[in-house]
């Protein structure tokens, strides 16, 4: 009977279901986040730099981030540029006007500047761990 009752159930469902099922794609998203673009982005830890005319920000902090795993230098801007990590090796990163993310890897420990050289400044010291 407890069959039964879950065939009725579930054809009583399908009626009030339009509802439930407006609801149920919000939960396959949220329990499908793996597969979402959502679930990584959480996964790599990122740092937002923004450019707006001759200013940066941030302008020389120092931000610890773990050794050997991706993080994501996300830049909004003005207009183009280009951003140099002194890593080994050293990385010139290109971005565009608007936001572009960057993904970068440091795979030895110690501190890493990343600099704008048009601007002549330090955006932010990476202290790779």
């Amino acid at each position: 009977m407890g069959v039964t009752g879950c065939s009725d159930d579930d054809a009583t469902e399908p009626e009030s279901g339009a509802s439930t099922s407006s609801s149920t794609p919000s939960e396959s998203t949220s329990s499908g986040t793996p597969s979402d673009s959502g679930s990584p982005e959480a996964d790599t830890p990122s740092i937002e730099i923004t450019f707006e005319g001759d200013t940066v920000t941030p302008n020389g902090e120092r931000v610890a981030v773990p050794m050997g795993q991706e993080i994501d230098l996300v830049v909004t801007a003005d207009q183009p540029g280009e951003i140099h990590v002194h890593s080994t090796p050293e990385q010139e990163l290109a971005y565009e006007a608007g936001t572009t993310t960057l993904p970068l890897t440091i795979d030895q420990p110690g501190v890493v500047e990343v600099e704008s050289h048009d601007l002549e400044l330090t955006i932010v010291q990476l202290e790779v761990r």
